[in-house]
């Protein structure tokens, strides 16, 4: 596929359930791909989020391309003082990274944009907060200083039927809407369409755009 294909499918997903295409955002998944390949297949047709999940690799592309970056992996606690160079992290999963961002985010002067993550498939190999810690985790999260949680995030179980996880991304989006939070980060190449129907603000989308043959 390619990133004007990734725009029209999530378009026609909004078309579906009457959501205007301005309220999803693509989130372009760039870890594995050079400063070259991401200038081609994702800059050349306007300006996207650019999507790192490990800080070493993301730091020299930071360095030659300006654009909107969000970390979407999962954050070591002493990556933080990296970590605080982006626009918005997707993967606050506990408290004590929560703290550790802050405390940086204060050191560098800002308040830095967070969503936390949800494992609501309660996988566990995967990151996150499970639903019922996530009160708790609320309230000692929005109160750190130097923070401010816009959202939530999940990754769904992978599977061949993206229908079989469209009962988590509607579970993220009444979670969202419970704590009054306007982002909702889920949906990937395989299952963004699902996610859009139930009220995806960010999809994170990599193969499909990069890979000529998805």
């Amino acid at each position: 596929m390619s990133l004007p294909g990734v725009l029209e499918r999530i378009e026609k997903a909004c078309g579906r359930v009457g959501r205007d295409p301005k309220g999803v955002r693509l989130v372009a998944v760039t870890k594995e791909h050079t400063v070259a390949e991401i200038r081609e297949q994702v800059l050349r047709y306007g300006h996207f989020p650019l999507g790192e999940s490990r800080i070493q690799e993301a730091l020299p592309k930071m360095e030659a391309l300006s654009a909107e970056w969000h970390f979407i992996g999962p954050l070591q606690r002493n990556k933080a003082k990296f970590a605080v160079r982006f626009e918005l992290i997707h993967s606050i999963d506990s408290l004590r990274l929560a703290e550790a961002v802050a405390r940086k985010a204060l050191e560098h002067g800002k308040v830095q944009r967070v969503l936390l993550e949800l494992n609501l498939g309660r996988e566990p190999q995967k990151h996150g907060f499970l639903e019922e810690e996530l009160p708790q985790a609320m309230a000692q999260i929005q109160a750190l200083e130097g923070l401010r949680v816009e959202g939530l995030m999940t990754v769904a179980p992978y599977t061949d039927n993206p229908e079989t996880v469209r009962p988590i991304f509607a579970q993220l989006s009444q979670l969202a809407d419970r704590y009054g939070l306007p982002e909702r980060s889920m949906g990937m190449s395989g299952d963004l369409e699902v996610a859009v129907e139930e009220g995806a603000t960010l999809v994170r989308v990599g193969r499909a755009i990069f890979d000529p043959g998805t």
